[in-house]
């Protein structure tokens, strides 16, 4: 799943190649470093970005993992956060960076980096959401995963809740025989094993508050969807007949192929998939 994730990543930044030097030789062409800032979804921390981010550097990009409040090694009350903290986390990592960022989110990831490109979207090259939440006006991840009818989660499995609200922490757990099956049943032994050994519960707040986002601001940002098709916790939340709402018709509407099996996918796809872009 990882080099999954990074061949998918690197699509994004072929396509901004294509972009700027459509009218070069392909066989010319040598990437060009770019500042990669990437976002952690929920019950999740920077870890589970290692591998990807390795990748990235050793290609010679510069890569920026964000740690959210109350994840990993934070260990910020989880009553007190919300999802304008998050994005003010987010936000800060980008204000040390010089020059633009592509900005990828993954689950509730794509709620935050929505809401830092509407706060700074002059920032931002490109957001990348990686089966992530990408909301309209007015929305919370809530809202959306509600229409979510592919997804696992929340609904129950032999009687059992897969997902409940823990009142008086504030937080939302996840039954614990049901991690591995809802995040990362393709993943390796060791993989879930490491899933399991970080999990902790997730702060509820940022999961009920909707997002203000507008056309000027985030309509502007060039967006990519990646669309996991074999995950048990989809993301996709696509209208059937629109890109994820009218805030996006500001720019071009942008979402991956659907493969069969995403996990076929070779480095040799990048090119072709640029046209999709």
């Amino acid at each position: 799943m990882k080099k999954i994730i990074l061949t998918l990543l690197s699509v994004a930044t072929a396509t901004i190649m294509f972009s700027s030097c459509s009218k070069k030789n392909l066989d010319d062409m040598k990437p060009a470093a770019k500042n990669y800032v990437l976002v952690h979804g929920a019950w999740q921390a920077p870890y589970v970005w290692d591998a990807v981010k390795t990748s990235l550097i050793n290609e010679g990009n510069n890569v920026t993992v964000v740690e959210l409040p109350g994840h990993g090694s934070d260990n910020t009350v989880p009553s007190t956060i919300t999802l304008n903290l998050y994005r003010d986390k987010v936000a800060d990592a980008l204000s040390k960076i010089n020059g633009k960022v592509i900005l990828v989110g993954h689950s509730l990831g794509g709620m935050i980096i929505s809401a830092v490109a509407e706060q700074n979207p002059s920032k931002i090259e490109k957001l990348v959401y990686l089966a992530a939440y990408l909301p309209t006006s007015g929305q919370s991840l809530f809202d959306l995963a509600g229409t979510d009818a592919g997804s696992s989660l929340g609904g129950s499995v032999n009687g059992q809740k897969t997902l409940t609200q823990n009142d008086a922490n504030g937080t939302l757990e996840v039954a614990q025989n049901q991690i591995v099956s809802i995040f990362i049943q393709d993943g390796s032994p060791q993989v879930q094993n490491l899933v399991l050994k970080n999990y902790r519960p997730e702060p509820a707040i940022p999961f009920i508050t909707p997002v203000t986002l507008t056309a000027a601001n985030f309509g502007s940002v060039e967006k990519v969807y990646i669309k996991t098709l074999q995950d048990h916790q989809p993301l996709c939340i696509l209208s059937k007949t629109r890109f994820c709402g009218d805030i996006v018709n500001q720019n071009r509407k942008i979402i991956t192929p659907e493969f069969d099996n995403i996990s076929s996918m070779k480095p040799s796809h990048k090119l072709i998939m640029g046209r999709f872009f």
